[in-house]
């Protein structure tokens, strides 16, 4: 008989608020507290089809990120896209999938605590019988859920978690506080969410690195063209800058950006040349002219990738702020940034208490 490990479904009220971060970070400190850790994704979203089988790439990083066995990675129950979608709805589908968790989670042996990574938000996978609420109460598990904060009014949202969940709900993370907005998250937010029986395990504050892509991901996004430095393509950029004003207003207004990608006109040689003499990751020129030989040469100089994109301004802008949206964490330098975040933010040891797993008896 299989022993019985722990289920804890991390979950978010909307996508992309930092589940595969929050998974990675808190992973990081329960193996530093000798804890036997399985971790798995019931419900994909990245697939990999390649190998024929159903492989979630964020499953396969952070399985290697944190050194995990085989016998320690739980399958993805099922790939959600369009194609599934119509399958199920024609009736074509009848797979009932918590049957299939049961059998391929709860009959297997997992080690002391299971991380399970719940899907984008909390409607995700209701059609399966594979959304959080669902997942939780086949497995049993608590639920931990992680909030992308944007204004005081993240309370409302959590508020109506809680009321969905309930007694699973362990702990929340609020995630992406602004440094000036700390103050009033610590002294109204939290000691309101504890009140309500939302025990707030950590507040992480924004991180321009975390919310950072890298040059290649753009390159994808925008179906750009390459003209020079296709090497440097894993540089991150941390932030967006449009070049359509004069050139004075322009270096003043570079020199204020870190990392940044400029976006401006094939034709706009001056402002490309303020671009490249300060923090600059790669240069994106629309309206496919091609930039003068001495811009291409100083930017090969600097290692500054340019790339060319047959798009406005505005529709460039709207991909590169999507992509900007939609971060992951698959660069070491974020997987180790996350690690130093969480153990500096993170209240392990009330978590392990409200679960009831001690590292004393995992030791042990």
């Amino acid at each position: 008989m299989p022993t019985s490990a722990k289920y804890l479904l991390i979950g978010s009220i909307e996508t992309y608020s930092g589940k595969s971060a929050t998974v990675l970070g808190l992973s990081h400190q329960l193996q530093r507290k000798g804890l036997d850790i399985a971790y798995g994704k019931p419900l994909g979203t990245c697939l990999n089809l390649s190998s024929g089988t159903v492989v979630e790439e964020d499953v396969q990083f952070i399985a290697s990120s944190l050194n995990l066995p085989d016998n320690r990675v739980a399958p993805t129950m099922l790939a959600l896209d369009e194609v599934t979608v119509q399958k199920r709805l024609r009736g074509e589908d009848k797979t009932n999938y918590q049957q299939s968790l049961v059998q391929n989670y709860l009959q297997s042996s997992w080690g002391d605590l299971v991380l399970l990574e719940g899907p984008g938000d909390l409607a995700e996978g209701n059609l399966f019988g594979l959304s959080l609420l669902q997942v939780a109460e086949v497995l049993d598990a608590d639920v931990l859920l992680v909030a992308r904060y944007k204004s005081l009014l993240s309370v409302e949202a959590l508020l109506s978690a809680k009321q969905l969940v309930g007694d699973r709900l362990i702990g929340v993370v609020i995630n992406e506080i602004p440094a000036e907005q700390l103050e009033a998250v610590n002294n109204l937010l939290r000691p309101f969410l504890e009140k309500q029986d939302i025990p707030v395990l950590a507040m992480l504050p924004k991180n321009d690195l975390l919310r950072s892509v890298s040059v290649g991901e753009l390159v994808k996004q925008l179906k750009a063209d390459v003209l020079c430095r296709n090497d440097r393509l894993d540089l991150l950029v941390e932030s967006l800058a449009i070049g359509a004003m004069n050139v004075n207003s322009a270096v003043k207004y570079f020199r204020k950006r870190r990392n940044k990608a400029v976006v401006t006109g094939g034709d706009r040689v001056e402002i490309q040349q303020a671009a490249l003499e300060t923090s600059t990751q790669c240069l994106i020129l629309t309206g496919q002219l091609p930039p003068p030989p001495f811009i291409l040469n100083r930017a090969e100089e600097l290692e500054i990738p340019i790339l060319s994109v047959d798009l406005d301004t505005l529709t460039t802008v709207e991909i590169v702020d999507r992509a900007f949206g939609q971060v992951r964490v698959h660069e070491p330098i974020k997987v180790e940034c996350i690690r130093q975040l969480m153990s500096e933010h993170f209240d392990i040891d009330r978590l392990l208490s409200q679960i009831g797993l001690s590292p004393a008896a995992a030791l042990s």
